[in-house]
């Protein structure tokens, strides 16, 4: 169970679970996941291929909608392929390191995603508040630096956790109730005292998921108030439809991710262990699936994008900011 060392108290590696209580129905449950996963790897992979082949989309909205589309499919990557040999060969072994691999990348990923989300509600601000001078302040250089900004963000804060679980003692066990290496669930198979690994998650939180929906929330209410100023309810009706895609994207994003951090840490007792992870779960695959599929149906350019790649040249694209 134990690494070499054996005064270090470091297993060699992990063992995953999967949903403890529905062991039996791993198969079962295995098979929406997987379809989601699909659908998350098909959708994303043909947004970023789209909006890098069709110069109609070439705008500071897309590009960040591709680096979204890019966040969200490595982070079900990282996860579900393991998800899915837990499930269906019963492989639930997973070295140490990798699980703190894993385990980072899944942090910064989140807190990337979430980066991004901000980032485009901003994006939204300008179009809407500063029309005029929209192509003049989202320069592809200031594009280029905001997600250069968000990455190592994610990169810096995130960092931290993978030497505060390395240095917790293990000597309970190597057994982790969930189907992928998170940060807390790992910390609590320790025996050592994880409170400084619960407080810094705590802060890291705080600095990116508050920070980004207090930007989000300040940026939706100067766009509400632009909104409702203008004369026209078209021009009204017409402002506020292309912020829907977006607002969408941050409800699917936001509320499980808002679920499985409060009951972690304050409903523990009350909610069954297997809810939390089948949460956790879809809080990692829900909006990697979900956002294709919105964005697809609330753009009216991405669907036009499709369809001249069906066709071939024989759509039109419209222009909206």
């Amino acid at each position: 169970m134990c690494g070499e060392n054996s005064s270090s108290l470091t297993p060699g590696f992990f063992i995953l679970n999967g949903i403890p209580g529905l062991e039996a129905a791993h198969t079962w449950i295995s098979l929406p996941f997987c379809f989601m996963y699909v659908i998350a790897v098909v959708g994303n992979c043909g947004l970023i291929y789209l909006i890098s082949h069709e110069d109609a989309l070439h705008r500071p909205m897309y590009y960040f909608l591709a680096l979204l589309a890019f966040t969200d499919v490595t982070l079900c990557t990282t996860t579900v392929p393991n998800m899915l040999c837990i499930f269906w060969f019963n492989l639930k072994e997973i070295d140490f390191d990798a699980c703190l691999a894993q385990m980072f990348f899944v942090h910064m990923l989140t807190g990337m995603e979430s980066g991004v989300l901000m980032l485009m509600a901003l994006d939204r601000y300008v179009a809407i508040c500063y029309p005029l001078r929209y192509s003049i302040i989202l320069t592809n250089p200031v594009i280029a630096k905001t997600g250069l900004a968000t990455f190592l963000r994610g990169v810096l804060l995130i960092i931290p956790f993978t030497f505060l679980t390395k240095r917790l003692p293990y000597c309970r066990g190597n057994f982790i109730p969930h189907t992928y290496c998170d940060h807390m669930s790992v910390a609590k198979v320790s025996c050592g005292n994880f409170k400084v690994n619960a407080v810094y998650g705590l802060m890291v939180a705080l600095l990116i998921g508050v920070f980004d929906i207090c930007c989000i929330s300040v940026s939706y209410t100067m766009i509400l108030r632009a909104v409702v100023s203008l004369s026209s309810a078209d021009a009204r009706q017409k402002a506020f439809s292309t912020c829907t895609s977006h607002i969408c994207a941050i409800v699917i994003t936001y509320v499980p991710a808002f679920f499985t951090f409060f009951a972690h840490r304050f409903g523990g007792h009350n909610i069954p262990h297997h809810i939390h992870i089948i949460v956790a779960n879809l809080y990692l695959l829900l909006p990697p699936t979900m956002n294709p599929i919105v964005y697809g149906v609330k753009t009216k350019q991405i669907q036009e994008g499709v369809f001249k790649f069906l066709l071939g040249d024989k759509v039109v694209f419209t222009q909206d900011k």
